[in-house]
């Protein structure tokens, strides 16, 4: 018999690197066993002022967004596999 522990905790590791003009944002997960990992950039347009604080912000969130979007995807994929049928997921 299989028993399986309902309660599970993943953690989001979250890496941000400033540059001149941008700032990137890397966000990975593993969740049993398999690697995710989501990327996302702010663009600063050279007249606006200098906040990092909302590059930060900006970047990360449209990490998360992506790292999102692939563990919807793999979701779908294990669906689809085992009902032998296309699925649609939403956010």
């Amino acid at each position: 018999m299989i028993v399986h522990d309902p309660f599970r905790e993943y953690s989001v590791d979250v890496a941000v690197e400033e540059r001149e003009d941008h700032t990137d944002a890397k966000a990975s997960v593993v969740i049993r066993g398999q690697h995710f990992g989501g990327w996302g950039r702010a663009r600063r347009h050279p007249m606006d002022p200098d906040v990092p604080s909302v590059g930060d912000e900006l970047a990360v969130a449209r990490a998360l967004a992506d790292l999102s979007r692939q563990l919807l995807d793999a979701a779908a994929q294990a669906i689809e596999r085992r009902e032998g049928h296309p699925v649609n997921l939403h956010p």
